[in-house]
Parts: structure tokens; C-alpha cells; sequence
């Protein structure tokens, strides 16, 4: 079986949009495109380094993959080119005859049910890149198995957020975590059932708490 896995770069507010440049996408009037760039490092480098080195197929939403496919086909002696022109590419798009960078193919009309079934089949997991839409649809179906957060120290106040108000709730269990010398965390989750809560309250509330729980009602 095989997992669908992503690694996202985060601001402290949740905001994953244009993390690596101001023309990647400035959709409404998103002004911080290439908020990322003076926090990287080798510590960074050496964790994406990881992930890639590892076998997998590209899971892309329709503008994620434009501006891949822009980009990756045209670049020289780069070993992310390399890995990325070469791996098949899972596209959520309406267009898909117009999927020319190679190894590209379309998930289809029922995005959610093909890829429960990719899950199913044998081959390397499917790592999303980026795809803010594509990742809601996946969160509210509950297909995500494990989340890379790279969580970087600013606050952005506005611009697409990684959870969405449609995210199903669900329980994660961290894996491993460090932190880069420019304050970046890098922590890795996978998925752990649902969530459980529980109750620091007293067993015999005052007389004040029980009127405000009856008041907030």
C-alpha cells in the first residue's frame, strides 16, 4: 500500500502560500510571495535533500503543476530537477490534455476515489508539493497519512492556509522534529486516530461555575 505524505512550508498563522517567491502566486493580492527565503539553510536543505532522495510520485494541483512545469523541465545539472522530471506526476486538473511535462497524467473526474485506489496498489508513496486547494480536499477526506510541517517563525495575517475550515478533525503523532539555526521547525507527524479529550475541571464545581457553564450554553 502506499501513503499519500506531504511537506509544507508554514508560517506560525498557518499561511503556505508563495513560500518561494513573489511570482509563484500573488492570487488575491498576496503580497509576502518569497517569505521563506532569508530563514533557509543546510539544516533545511539537508531535510529536503531527504525527502527526495527517498522513491516517490508527485501529487500536484492543477497550479501547483503550471508552475512546476514551468519551471523544473528548464533547469540544468539540478539533482530536484532531475528527480522531479522524471517521477510520475498525479494532477488534479479539468484540462488534462494539456499536461505536457513529461510523466504527467490526470487523476480523473473523481479525484478522492482514484486515489483511495492508488493508495491500495503497490509503488511509491505520493508526496504533494505545495497544491493549497488539492490538500483541503484531501484533509476533508481524510487521506492524508503523514504531514512534514516546516514551520517557519513569522506571522503572514493573510493568504491560504494549510487546515481549512472543511479539515475533518484528526489525531497526529509526532515523529521526529528539529530546528534549523534560523528558528525553522521541521517536525513530522503521520496520522493516529481520532482525538480523544479529556477534562481538567473539578469533580465538584462552585457555585459560580456551574452558573457559567449554564450561561454559555
Amino acid at each position: 500500500m502506499r501513503k499519500i505524505t506531504t511537506a509544507t512550508f508554514v508560517s506560525l498563522d498557518g499561511v503556505m502560500q508563495a513560500p518561494g517567491g513573489p511570482e509563484e502566486d500573488p492570487v488575491g493580492g498576496f503580497e509576502f510571495g518569497g517569505w521563506t527565503f532569508h530563514y533557509w539553510d543546510d539544516v533545511g536543505g539537508a531535510f529536503i535533500g531527504e525527502t527526495f532522495a527517498k522513491p516517490f510520485a508527485l501529487l500536484l494541483g492543477r497550479k501547483t503543476y503550471d508552475i512546476f512545469a514551468a519551471h523544473w523541465p528548464y533547469q540544468k545539472d539540478d539533482p530536484i530537477a532531475d528527480r522531479f522530471n522524471a517521477v510520475t506526476k498525479y494532477v488534479a486538473t479539468h484540462r488534462p490534455d494539456t499536461l505536457s511535462w513529461q510523466n504527467s497524467q490526470s487523476l480523473g473526474d473523481d479525484v478522492v476515489a482514484t486515489l483511495r485506489q492508488l493508495k491500495q496498489e503497490d509503488g511509491p508513496d505520493l508526496l504533494i508539493q505545495g497544491s493549497s486547494e488539492l490538500i483541503q480536499t484531501l484533509l476533508a477526506n481524510d487521506l492524508i497519512d503523514e504531514i512534514s510541517l516546516l514551520t517557519f517563525p513569522l506571522v503572514l495575517g493573510k493568504g491560504k492556509r494549510l487546515f481549512g475550515s472543511g479539515a475533518i478533525p484528526a489525531a497526529f503523532k509526532l515523529n521526529r522534529s528539529q530546528a534549523s539555526t534560523t528558528g525553522v521547525i521541521i517536525a513530522i507527524y503521520e496520522r493516529a486516530g481520532e482525538i480523544k479529550t479529556g477534562s481538567f475541571a473539578q469533580q465538584q464545581p462552585s457555585e459560580a461555575e456551574i452558573e457559567r457553564r449554564r450561561t454559555w450554553k
